[in-house]
C-alpha cells in the first residue's frame, strides 16, 4: 500500500447532493474545492484533509452483493479542530446549520457534532488550553 508523499488523509463521505455537499464545506467549514463531476462526485480539501464526496450514481454508491447500498449518516466523523468552539458554534448556528449535540467538556477539550446535508456528522474540537 502506498500513501501519499505530501501526508493528505483521504476521507469517503457518501452524500445525496453532491452540489449541496460541496457548497456546505467550502461555505462553512473552510474546505477548497477540488474535481467536481456532478452528480456523481467531488472532492474538497481543507490543509491535509481531502474529504471524497459521493453520490448515489458514483462507484462507491453502487449496491453490495447481498444488495445492501451504501448511505450517509453513522458516527463516523472527521474532526475538526477549531480556535474558538463557542464563536463556531455561534457563526455555524447563524447560518441554520443543524446540530446533533451541544457542546461538551472532557479533559481533552470541548467538541460538538453537526450536521453535513446529507446526515454525515462532522465534529468540531477545542483542545483544552486554546
Amino acid at each position: 500500500m502506498t500513501s501519499p508523499t505530501d501526508g493528505t488523509v483521504d476521507v469517503r463521505y457518501l452524500v445525496d447532493d453532491v452540489r449541496a455537499a460541496i457548497d456546505f464545506y467550502t461555505s462553512h467549514l473552510g474546505f477548497t474545492p477540488g474535481r467536481v463531476f456532478l452528480p456523481a462526485f467531488a472532492d474538497v480539501q481543507r490543509g491535509h484533509l481531502r474529504l471524497l464526496l459521493s453520490g448515489p450514481t458514483s462507484s462507491a454508491g453502487r449496491a453490495m452483493p447481498d444488495g445492501r447500498r451504501p448511505e450517509p449518516g453513522g458516527w463516523n466523523r472527521i474532526h475538526l479542530l477549531v480556535d474558538d468552539i463557542d464563536a463556531e458554534v455561534a457563526r455555524l448556528h447563524a447560518a441554520g446549520v443543524e446540530f446533533r449535540s451541544d457542546v461538551v467538556s472532557g479533559p481533552g477539550g470541548r467538541q460538538i457534532v453537526l450536521d453535513d446535508p446529507a446526515g454525515n456528522p462532522v465534529e468540531l474540537f477545542q483542545p483544552a488550553g486554546r
